[in-house]
């Protein structure tokens, strides 16, 4: 494992061991996707920052505010990794005014709204909004039964490209037609087109490297998970890189992750583990190249790991109201 890769996997243990410490009693799957944000942002979690955030969220929202419902500690987490987070939130609750003429209230709509802030102009927020929307409709359009509140999330993300609606969602049915006949989950495959539309190519050249990829880790004895994971298999088989050396990276960040705590015999499994080896490979790739997570440049890698991390943030999301609507029944 190259040196960068080791110190990223190093950092991201050393986030979420911090995290956990600060914040307990949380659903443990909610820890890495924070660290995560820290991560890839190349910052060692200050805890009193968290809390001044945590502060500023309970200030600035009410208390039955969907940024601090299941996801708030990713709401804080993104508020503290950022350089002015008292804005950043100003910022995100502007984009969810805007969003909530156009959707329901959701779990979704916090993380769309910060996605928004962190990537557009506030004078462009109405118009995101609308254009969220109406790519959201088309979705839906072609199907109506799998598409729901959390493809609001890539639809908001799809909304930041200079391509047109129709262009922006033939690209996900382009990808979608090809990947069904290999992945028998249709919301996975629905996610994961979202995931490579964004990025460069033909949808035939993008869905064959993303099977490469797939299928190479399996070989290799990682075999990748075909639920909610699968959308974050699509960063690392957009990135222009050799698959064979991506599949190394993938494989040796799991065998690091393998041997630290929670992460073993009686922590999360392996798939999700395979899953979060994959992010930090990602990262790694993507720091390497000098980009960062707060920059504009929607056709860049940057809006892949942006993906990527919406995509794990939806999953905690969709976690978090199926437990809700478990314990109310």
């Amino acid at each position: 494992m190259k040196d960068s890769l080791n110190a990223l996997c190093d950092n991201f243990i050393e986030n979420r061991d911090r995290i956990r410490s600060g914040f307990g009693w949380e659903y443990s799957y909610i820890y890495p996707v924070c660290a995560a944000i820290f991560t890839n942002k190349r910052q060692t979690v200050n805890i009193e920052q968290m809390k001044e955030c945590r502060d500023i969220l309970k200030e600035k929202t009410g208390i039955f505010s969907n940024f601090r419902g299941m996801i708030q500690l990713i709401v804080i987490s993104m508020m503290a990794a950022d350089n002015a987070p008292e804005r950043k939130l100003k910022n995100a609750l502007e984009v969810y005014s805007e969003l909530k003429e156009h959707f329901w209230r959701s779990l979704y709509l916090p993380i769309v709204s910060l996605v928004v802030a962190d990537m557009a102009d506030p004078r462009e927020y109405a118009d995101i909004a609308a254009r969220t929307k109406r790519i959201y409709t088309l979705m839906k359009k072609e199907h109506p039964f799998l598409t729901s509140d959390e493809d609001s999330v890539f639809a908001a993300l799809l909304a930041l490209s200079e391509r047109g609606d129709e262009e922006i969602v033939s690209e996900t049915e382009a990808c979608f037609d090809i990947l069904k006949e290999k992945f028998v989950s249709r919301n996975a495959v629905q996610s994961l087109s979202h995931v490579l539309a964004i990025g460069e190519g033909s949808a035939e050249d993008k869905c064959r490297r993303t099977i490469e990829l797939y299928d190479g880790l399996k070989e290799a004895g990682c075999k990748y998970g075909t639920g909610y994971e699968l959308a974050t298999l699509g960063v690392p088989a957009l990135l222009p890189e050799d698959l064979d050396t991506v599949i190394g990276d993938i494989k040796e960040a799991d065998k690091f992750l393998s041997k630290q705590k929670g992460y073993g015999f009686l922590g999360c499994g392996k798939h999700q583990r395979l899953m979060h080896a994959a992010m930090l490979v990602s990262g790694a790739y993507i720091g390497d190249s000098g980009n960062v997570m707060d920059s504009a440049a929607i056709s860049s890698a940057v809006s892949l790991i942006v993906a990527q991390q919406i995509g794990v943030c939806a999953a905690v999301a969709a976690s978090g109201a199926a437990a809700s609507s478990s314990s109310g029944s």
